[in-house]
């Protein structure tokens, strides 16, 4: 009977937004990249681990500004201090590596397997979004 509760629990609570994801290319449908997403101090950031496309092995942030200039993109920090809000985790900020800019972002969790992952200038219709999938 435990065991039956317990799995029953597992089914229903949330699925965590913590783990490996990996980027679909908005344009192209291309797999890019796998972000580690996790929780500190509440909030929740994301690192590029590792770039999947051959031609971007190796590639620096050259658009980036300040200390992440000429940075290698793999270990480079994106997702940046977003805090949970009801369904979906907001006011933080998210940078793009291809042109070094800081966007706000806003990720909602679709499903288990699915992060809708929205970045934006001021209000949040301008803008773009990203589906990533779990790794």
């Amino acid at each position: 009977m435990t065991t039956l509760l317990l799995s029953l629990f597992l089914l229903f609570q949330s699925h965590p937004i913590e783990g490996k994801w990996v980027t679909i290319d908005d344009e192209t449908g291309i797999e890019k990249s796998e972000i580690v997403l996790y929780i500190e101090d509440g909030k929740l950031y994301g690192k590029i681990e590792r770039l999947l496309l051959p031609e971007d092995q190796g590639k620096r942030c050259m658009a980036c500004k300040g200390d992440r200039y000429n940075q290698p993109i793999e270990g480079l920090l994106i997702v940046e201090g977003l805090k949970k809000d009801g369904d979906s985790w907001t006011k933080g900020k998210i940078t793009d590596p291809a042109n070094g800019k800081s966007y706000d972002c806003t990720i909602k969790l679709d499903d288990p397997q699915t992060l809708n992952v929205r970045g934006y200038l001021g209000f949040s219709l301008l803008g773009r979004t990203q589906v990533w999938k779990r790794k």
